[in-house]
């Protein structure tokens, strides 16, 4: 019997995390998935609340990863340290608040997620995430293993996929908020996309209003990024998996819009 996962692409803004709420429930219906992990990093803009961390786990996810901006709110720090079902990316600097992998029960089993980092056109230097996943995996071994590359680059991306492809049952990519076309089984078994995309404006930049983004780009005073009005999105991956051996049956991209 395989079972599906479904994985959900960076939240945006407070209206990514009002449209995951309002949504993710009957997502879950129609995909029958038992398992869900949502990125969360952009849920106040440029990091998350320990509020909207609450509300990402109301709406019906069981993990969240995070990414570049998960240090830009304070007060998430002592909510990473007690919360063992959110994580930021492990190639982090260990002083760092919070974990980069943890394992989890589901109605199959146990299910191990690990949330990395890449290091291309990054403004900072962490850990090689090549290296350091080699040694999670070595930790606590789980049948059903995914991994949340949060990562600039595709190359960087299909290079981690590649790499993991037979050792994890799905590698999916975040951060660049636009969901590519190329969800598949990679040859040894692993499911993987190089990005999921986003939850929040779909009339936008990234989330963020378009006349922002063109001002940035032609440079003018910058100016505090807000997020676009209008119409929102959910954008994911479902991932049927084996969990007996923890291969990738299939991958799909979904994407929910108003």
């Amino acid at each position: 019997m395989s079972v599906k996962i479904l994985a959900v692409g960076d939240v945006v803004a407070q209206k990514g995390v009002d449209y995951l709420a309002k949504h993710l429930r009957s997502l879950l219906k129609i995909t029958g998935a038992a398992f869900t992990v949502v990125n969360g990093e952009n849920a106040s803009q440029l990091g998350i609340t320990p509020e909207q961390a609450e509300d990402i786990f109301s709406a019906g996810a069981d993990v969240i990863t995070l990414g570049n901006h998960s240090f830009n709110r304070r007060e998430i720090f002592d909510y990473l340290d007690e919360s063992p079902y959110i994580l930021r990316p492990a190639n982090f600097a260990p002083q760092c608040p919070g974990r980069g992998v943890g394992v989890y029960e589901s109605p199959f089993g146990p299910v191990k997620v690990i949330n990395l980092i890449g290091r291309c056109s990054m403004d900072f230097g962490p850990d090689n995430p090549f290296l350091m996943v080699d040694k999670l995996l070595k930790d606590e071994p789980c049948a059903v293993t995914l991994v949340d590359f949060h990562a600039e680059a595709s190359s960087e991306k299909l290079a981690m996929g590649y790499m993991l492809d037979g050792r994890v049952s799905a590698v999916w990519g975040t951060h660049t908020h636009v969901q590519t076309s190329d969800a598949a089984v990679f040859p040894k078994g692993t499911g993987y996309i190089s990005d999921l995309g986003m939850t929040g404006p779909a009339v936008s930049v990234l989330g963020v209003r378009p006349e922002q983004s063109i001002a940035m780009f032609r440079g003018e005073p910058k100016s505090r990024f807000a997020a676009a009005d209008g119409p929102c999105k959910l954008e994911c991956a479902v991932f049927e998996i084996d969990p007996k051996t923890g291969r990738c049956l299939s991958a799909e991209a979904m994407r929910i819009c108003d």
